[in-house]
């Protein structure tokens, strides 16, 4: 398959190249610039970190740091409208989540990535076809509430694409590797292939459905390729004490710790679209769906009697899926005075690996998020939301409602090798916020930019459920002290754009 991308790849590069050399002058060298900005003034009083709670569960608003992202995009060859001739662009992004005095990262440029780089052409081999080399990342919509996109391929590959686009559908087919994103500098090939297809039946309703499938494939003698060690129990390889116990059973065997044996490995997703509007108050409904079996770990290092030794665990994190539903609903109930949107988000995480310990991998959360957006006038807005969300272990206690849980665990005892964390296996967080939003623009939920003056509360059982510098630990030597705290107050005087 990758022989085949990349004489694709070539074909492709080369008319590229052609069509720039022969366009007329007039219609290339047209430059456009785009992005997105975030930063925020967020002094908290409390001792967090800038954020009212731990993630975006909870709504994006005022759970996100700072962020910025920049889009250029050349036109070698311009597209012109209503025309089948070929046209050709090249697109780069940059982006990142620092700002200089806004957070940790000090807007360092170690902060920011390139996260897309990719050329385009139409009506090249094929009419209504835009090919694709290069990223591929593309989605059906999002969730604006929570900032998330479910029915997403390709985001973790490079490779070529191609997108059909006539009257009401829109289909989409795609090869590539999403090695590097997978495993980074512990790359080994893994070849992706994947799609969707959307129609859009009349003004009103869009449907579309698709997927994406890895495959890593078994390479012997590649330390990055999949292996498994033999015989490794799963408590010892959550404790970390797979080696420790080997040689306690095979005191005499000290160099022949077990060879890894090569296996292959797969992984993808499936992903589903139903968006609906423009019906009395409705202006857009989104529907979302996701089902990802997640890629299993390449491996873990262990260190025993001052040796380091590698232990493969595709088998023990191969089980790992994870179920997303999502639904987000914009409202206009009195035009231009008064904007809704309400979100609601449903995830599952299993492990069939996993049934003695509680992690992000054997949970379930349900939150709902509702915006209300008051127009005083074109440009001055009174923003109010509200959102509830609850988070529950499937694996047992992964929270502590008290400074002094470390203690407890199943039934209050205390258990110093237990695999719990805690004493609760739920978390239910409740969060408001309200205050004031300048839209140069006019009035609507999503029109950029927004200058917003905000307060937001948060409650959770969950003791000092936010980002902080606290420490949990109860030793009586301790210079510092666990402090019990459930509400978390915060103000926010914040910019965001696009353009």
């Amino acid at each position: 398959m990758s022989d085949s991308i990349l004489r694709r790849g070539l074909i492709l590069s080369g008319l590229f190249a052609l069509n720039a050399a022969v366009a007329p002058a007039a219609l290339a060298g047209r430059a456009e610039v785009g992005g997105y900005f975030r930063v925020a003034a967020r002094p908290d009083l409390q001792g967090g970190n800038g954020r009212l709670g731990y993630w975006n569960l909870y709504g994006r608003l005022m759970n996100e740091g700072s962020y910025a992202a920049v889009e250029m995009k050349f036109d070698v060859l311009e597209r012109q409208p209503l025309a089948k001739d070929p046209w050709t662009s090249l697109h780069l992004r940059i982006e990142g989540g620092s700002v200089s005095n806004a957070d940790a990262g000090n807007g360092y440029l170690n902060n920011y990535r390139v996260s897309q780089l990719y050329a385009r052409a139409g009506n090249v081999l094929l009419p209504n076809v835009t090919w694709q080399v290069g990223t591929l990342d593309m989605f059906m919509g999002e969730l604006g509430m929570y900032d998330m996109r479910p029915a997403q391929v390709f985001f973790d590959t490079v490779g070529l694409s191609a997108r059909y686009e006539k009257g009401p559908v829109d289909l989409l087919l795609g090869v590539g590797d999403s090695g590097y994103w997978q495993r980074g500098a512990s790359y080994h090939a893994m070849p992706t292939a994947g799609g969707y297809l959307r129609m859009r039946l009349g003004s009103h309703v869009e449907l579309g459905g698709g997927g994406q499938y890895r495959l890593q494939p078994m390479t012997e003698g590649h330390r990055f390729a999949p292996h498994n060690t033999p015989d490794v129990a799963y408590e010892d390889y959550l404790r970390q004490e797979v080696t420790e116990r080997w040689f306690e059973e095979n005191p005499n065997e000290l160099r022949d710790f077990p060879n890894p044996v090569p296996t292959s490995a797969q992984s993808g997703q499936i992903i589903g679209y139903l968006g609906f509007g423009g019906l009395g108050p409705l202006r857009w409904n989104n529907t979302f769906v996701r089902y990802e079996k997640m890629h299993p770990q390449l491996s873990t290092t262990e260190t025993y009697e001052g040796t380091s030794y590698t232990i493969y665990t595709n088998d023990l994190t191969d089980e790992r899926t994870m179920l997303l539903v999502g639904n987000e609903m914009q409202l206009r109930l009195i035009p231009q005075r008064l904007d809704v949107v309400w979100a609601a988000l449903y995830g599952q995480h299993q492990d069939g690996d996993n049934d003695i310990a509680p992690s992000d991998h054997d949970r379930w959360y349900a939150s709902t998020v509702l915006r209300t957006q008051i127009y005083l006038n074109d440009t001055v807005h009174l923003l109010v939301e509200s959102s509830i969300a609850r988070e529950v272990s499937t694996n047992g206690n992964a929270y502590r409602e008290h400074a002094d849980s470390i203690f407890a665990s199943e039934g209050g005892l205390p258990d110093t090798r237990g695999l719990e964390y805690g004493d609760t296996d739920t978390r239910d967080t409740w969060q408001g916020k309200t205050g004031i939003v300048f839209n140069p623009l006019g009035p609507g939920v999503y029109v950029r930019p927004s200058l917003r003056l905000l307060y937001g509360v948060q409650h959770s059982n969950q003791n000092n459920a936010f980002g902080s510098a606290f420490v949990d630990t109860q030793d009586q030597f301790a210079d510092f002290k666990s402090v019990e705290r459930h509400w978390h107050h915060l103000g926010s005087l914040e910019m965001e754009a696009w353009f």
